[in-house]
C-alpha cells in the first residue's frame, strides 16, 4: 500500500475511484449570507438577466441548485460580480419561494410541466374578436391555468370594430372576470394601453395570447422603448426590424409601479398537470359543496355533491356550468 506521510494509513485517506481528484464529498454548502436579492427578467440559453438594486446583471445558475430552474419573475439571491458591466457574470445561489406560478405542458398527454412565469399576480388573456377568430377553448385553458396557479384573470378583447364583444363576454359572465374591450384604432393610438394600465398598477401581470391578437403591440404601448432601455432589456428583433417575443420577458411599467411580463405567442396550452381540486379554489361559492363529493371527484359525475349544493340555492347554476366547462377543457383540445 502506498503511504502519504510517515504515519498515514487508509483511515486517514479516502480515494474515490473513477473520479477526478480525491477531495472527500461533503454535504455542507456555503450559506452565501452576503448574497444580493434580485428578480429574473428573462432567460436565454442558460443565461439569466436579473435586476439587482436597479442594475441589470447577467447571471447563471449555481451548480448547488441542481436541476431547480429559475424562471422569469423569480426572486433570487446572487453572488459574484454584480456590477452589471459588460462580460461580467454573477451566480444565482438561491431561488425564493413562489407566491404563484403560471404552468403549462406542451400537450395534454405530456407529463412534463413547465413553469412559464413565477410570482405574477394577474394573467391578462388577450384575444381578438375577429381576424383571427376568438378561440374560447384556449381562453378556457388559460383561465384554468390561472386559477390553478393562483393568478387572477383579466380578459383583454381587441378589434371590437370588427365584431361585437357581447357574445364572447356572455360565456364568462358567471365568472365575474374583469375585462377591457378595445378597437384597432385604440390599440395603435395608445388609448387601449391607458385603459388596460388601470388594471396593472401595483401588480405583476403576465400577458398571454396567440399570434395576431395584438398582444405584443399592446405590451409595447404599455412599456415604451425608452422604458425598456432604462432597464437594459429589449425584445429580440427579427431581420425585418419587427419586435418579436421569443421568451418570457419582464418589463417595468412607467413610474415603476408594476410589471408587465410578455410571453411568447401560444398555439396550445396543455393542462396535463392540473388537479381539479385546485381549480375549485377559485370558486369560493361552490367549494364548500364539495365536502360531500366522492373521493377524487371530477365534479362532473352522477355522485357529485355540487348538484345538490346548487339545487339547495347555495350557488348560481351558471357558476357550476362554468366550472364544469373549464374542467372539461382539460380533456379536449382547443380546436375541438
Amino acid at each position: 500500500m502506498r503511504r502519504y506521510g510517515r504515519n498515514a494509513d487508509e483511515d486517514d485517506i479516502r480515494v474515490r475511484p473513477n473520479r477526478k481528484g480525491n477531495r472527500p464529498r461533503t454535504s455542507i454548502r456555503p450559506k452565501h449570507e452576503d448574497a444580493a436579492d434580485g428578480m429574473v427578467l428573462t432567460v436565454d440559453r442558460g443565461r439569466l438577466t436579473c435586476l439587482v438594486d436597479g442594475r441589470v446583471v447577467m447571471a447563471m445558475k449555481a451548480r448547488e441548485l441542481g436541476r431547480k430552474a429559475a424562471v422569469v419573475g423569480d426572486r433570487v439571491s446572487l453572488v459574484g460580480d454584480l456590477s452589471g458591466q459588460k462580460d461580467t457574470l454573477a451566480r444565482i445561489v438561491r431561488i425564493g419561494e413562489r407566491a404563484s406560478v403560471l404552468r403549462r405542458t406542451a400537450d395534454d398527454d405530456d407529463p412534463f410541466e413547465r413553469v412559464v412565469v413565477a410570482n405574477a399576480d394577474q394573467l391578462a388573456i388577450v384575444t381578438a374578436l375577429a381576424d383571427p377568430e376568438p378561440r374560447p377553448r384556449l381562453i378556457d385553458r388559460c383561465l384554468v391555468a390561472a386559477f390553478d396557479g393562483g393568478l387572477e384573470p383579466l380578459l383583454v378583447l381587441t378589434k371590437s370594430d370588427l365584431a361585437p364583444p357581447e357574445k364572447l363576454l356572455e360565456l364568462y359572465g358567471a365568472l365575474d372576470i374583469p375585462y377591457v374591450v378595445t378597437s384597432r384604432d385604440e390599440l395603435y393610438d395608445g388609448h387601449a394601453a391607458d385603459r388596460v394600465r388601470e388594471h396593472l398598477t401595483g401588480r405583476t401581470t403576465a400577458f398571454v395570447g396567440h399570434s395576431g391578437v395584438g398582444k405584443t403591440t399592446l405590451v409595447n404601448a404599455l412599456v415604451p422603448e425608452e422604458r425598456r432601455r432604462s432597464t437594459g432589456v429589449v425584445n429580440a428583433v427579427t431581420g425585418r426590424g419587427r419586435h418579436t417575443t421569443t421568451s418570457a420577458l419582464a418589463l417595468p411599467l412607467a413610474g415603476g409601479d408594476g410589471w408587465v411580463i410578455d410571453t411568447p405567442g401560444v398555439r396550445s396550452f396543455g393542462l396535463h398537470h392540473v388537479d381539479p381540486s385546485r381549480v375549485i379554489h377559485a370558486f369560493p361559492d361552490l367549494e364548500p359543496g364539495t365536502e360531500g363529493c366522492p373521493r377524487a371527484c371530477s365534479h362532473d359525475e352522477p355522485d357529485c355533491a355540487l348538484d345538490t349544493w346548487v339545487a339547495e340555492g347555495h350557488a348560481d347554476p351558471a357558476r357550476l356550468y362554468s366550472l364544469r366547462r373549464l374542467l372539461a377543457t382539460r380533456e379536449r383540445r382547443e380546436g375541438d
